[in-house]
């Protein structure tokens, strides 16, 4: 038997947004452990819970997922959203 503690989107804290955001930026495990000063090794166990609370396979699939569940979009978030459009 499955109890579920909760429903609805997943809790996902401000670090796990952090780490999301960079792999959503193309960043390797070792490039959110730089970026974020972390050890690589912690950087891959956030991926590891972000995998879980989000249904992923795989270590991409993480930002799509997160966009899927959520409604919002980690990219513009890690490269500066806010900031003028070509046009604007």
């Amino acid at each position: 038997m499955v109890t579920v503690l909760h429903e609805g989107p997943p809790v996902i804290t401000d670090r796990q947004l952090q780490v999301i955001e960079l792999i959503a930026a193309g960043c390797s495990n070792d490039e959110v452990a730089q970026r974020l000063g972390i050890s690589p090794r912690t950087a891959k166990a956030h991926s590891d819970v972000l995998r879980q609370k989000l249904g992923c396979a795989r270590r991409r699939q993480i930002p799509s997922a997160y966009r899927a569940i959520t409604g919002r979009d980690p990219l513009p978030q890690s490269l500066g959203a806010g900031q003028p459009t070509p046009g604007d």
